[in-house]
């Protein structure tokens, strides 16, 4: 459904706010290196919540961006823990024009990530990458593009990271991190 709050912690913490305060965090920090930052939501209220993930994909394209990554917690059971970038797989006629740059630019945003001190999942092959063909918000996109699930929200410990606002300026800087290496290297 479109425009929900996702997944949220036990603690009813919910994956909308994280994202929304993470995004925030890594704007700041894109914008102070000189980038240019358009955000799919204004707000963190119920009205601005989502879009959906058809508009997710294109918003990169329509905006003039370079590339796309969208913020997540994880819903996954309890005991995954630890963060994962998803990249596009190969859609005949939607994805082809960007893998190869999502894929770097998986790669960079996991590197990031872990030279911020942020776990890698232990799921989803382990190594903080996952390809998925399924997903409307990178099928749809014409922008290099990765999908960013943070940690886990339904681990007791992911949890405690994502509400914790410390921990949220780590999953920024790991963020920019990546970006400001990925736009590097073009």
């Amino acid at each position: 459904a479109c425009n929900t709050t996702g997944t949220a912690t036990d603690g009813g913490f919910p994956e909308a706010t994280f994202a929304w305060r993470v995004s925030r965090r890594l704007t700041a920090r894109l914008e102070a290196l000189g980038a240019t930052v358009h955000l799919s939501r204004t707000t963190n209220s119920r009205d601005d919540w989502g879009p959906c993930i058809d508009r997710r994909g294109r918003f990169g394209a329509s905006v003039g961006a370079d590339l796309t990554v969208s913020v997540h917690g994880d819903g996954a059971a309890t005991a995954t823990r630890g963060f994962f970038v998803i990249r596009p797989g190969y859609r005949a006629g939607y994805t082809g024009d960007i893998l190869a740059p999502s894929r770097r630019l998986a790669a960079e945003v996991r590197r990031g990530l872990l030279g911020a001190g942020v776990g890698a999942s232990t799921a989803y092959g382990g190594d903080g990458i996952d390809t998925r063909r399924d997903l409307g918000t990178l099928n749809m996109s014409d922008v290099p593009t990765v999908v960013v699930e943070l940690g886990n929200m339904r681990n007791g410990g992911d949890a405690r990271c994502m509400t914790s606002a410390t921990c949220r300026e780590r999953y920024a800087d790991g963020l920019a991190e990546g970006v400001r290496a990925y736009l590097s290297a073009r």
